[in-house]
């Protein structure tokens, strides 16, 4: 009895233990612009551990809300590739968009990707179902780069020889505001709570700050480092990441001051795409010109890992930390912790018992 009950409570354990990693770490996705492919990392090792050949010069990279696909654009097929993230292999057929496509976002509902086409000066809309352009829509010239507010309901526009931001109403697919912002705007990311558009400018080398509800810039501009290309906010909301390309670096903003925090992150060779974990612990940073991908501790804003990527990283996109769904009458994680103490602390109370009547 004693070892059936013993083997019953170790086949739990590596349940419990199975479940837990399952849905612990979540993965990145770093597009190669040279070598045509795309390193899948595991983040809890810091390993690549999947190597995805794809289009013609891979530039950005998203993954829909649930992680099981990754959008992927490429400049020189104009087209953008769809990575299934259980087996990361290519699913479908290319899905041709404009001209030399660039950014790449996909709303909250994940039944949407837009993707900014440079040289058509326009932006596709991707339905996810038929992974199929549903709409195209004229925006200011040569965009760059979108990010797509929280609710869904807004797409914001870096358009960089324009020196504007388009924004665009995702219900009906037209421009409903144009801002004007620095000098050749490239990244731009959307803050948790949407209040807050971030968009970076190359031309003044600093960071605008766009109040989403008027749709117009508040303060002052926020000088970062040389070149600045992409930014990203923690899930919280209080920190931007803005990767810098000339100066090797990465500036940390506090959002709440709109003030850079401490020095500047030395990372690799021209730091392009910047993605933060799901948990905010880390960041990670695609470095165009050392073939690496740069890892900061955001508790100390310190590098922790570099990892060797293809050639020319260019973009990087962090997997969310899916939770098992609840499934009624089952257990949870925590009861079933209880339920085993509650079956060893009976397998020790039986053997006691047991030997006491032996003892007598």
């Amino acid at each position: 009895m004693f070892k059936r009950l013993a083997y019953g409570l170790s086949v739990l354990s590596v349940f419990l233990i199975f479940t837990a990693s399952v849905f612990a770490e979540p993965f990145a996705y770093v597009t190669n612009g040279i070598s045509d492919d795309v390193s899948v990392i595991d983040t809890a090792t810091n390993m690549v551990v999947a190597t995805i050949p794809v289009g013609d010069n891979p530039q950005a990279v998203a993954i829909t809300p649930d992680g099981t696909r990754a959008y992927v654009s490429h400049q020189g097929s104009d087209d953008v590739f769809v990575i299934d993230t259980a087996t990361n292999t290519v699913i479908g057929s290319p899905i041709p968009v404009g001209s030399s496509p660039q950014g790449l976002a996909i709303t909250p509902d994940g039944t949407r990707a837009y993707v900014t086409n440079v040289d058509s000066h326009n932006v596709s809309v991707i339905d996810t179902v038929t992974n199929m352009v549903v709409a195209t829509i004229p925006v200011g010239q040569e965009p760059f780069d979108v990010a797509i507010t929280p609710d869904g309901s807004r797409a914001y526009v870096t358009n960089n020889d324009a020196v504007t931001v388009s924004v665009i109403d995702t219900a009906t697919n037209m421009v409903v505001a144009t801002i004007p912002v620095g000098a050749n705007p490239e990244g731009v990311a959307v803050t948790p709570d949407g209040t807050r558009a971030y968009v970076v400018n190359q031309g003044p080398e600093n960071l605008f700050v766009i109040n989403t509800a008027t749709n117009m810039v508040v303060g002052s501009p926020i000088p970062v480092g040389a070149e600045p290309s992409d930014v990203a906010i923690t899930p919280d909301g209080m920190r931007a990441y803005v990767s810098n390309a000339f100066s090797d670096d990465v500036s940390v903003i506090d959002t709440a001051t709109k003030m850079v925090v401490g020095a500047p992150i030395t990372v690799g060779d021209q730091p392009r795409g910047v993605a933060i974990t799901p948990d905010g612990t880390r960041v990670y940073v695609a470095n165009a010109s050392s073939d690496n991908v740069s890892v900061i501790d955001t508790a100390t804003n310190m590098v922790v890992a570099t990892i060797m990527v293809g050639d020319v990283p260019r973009d990087v996109a962090i997997t969310p930390i899916i939770e098992p769904p609840p499934i009624a009458d089952v257990p949870t994680l925590s009861e079933w912790g209880l339920i085993a103490m509650a079956a060893i602390l009976g397998i020790v109370g039986f053997m006691v018992m047991r030997r006491r009547k032996v003892t007598a």
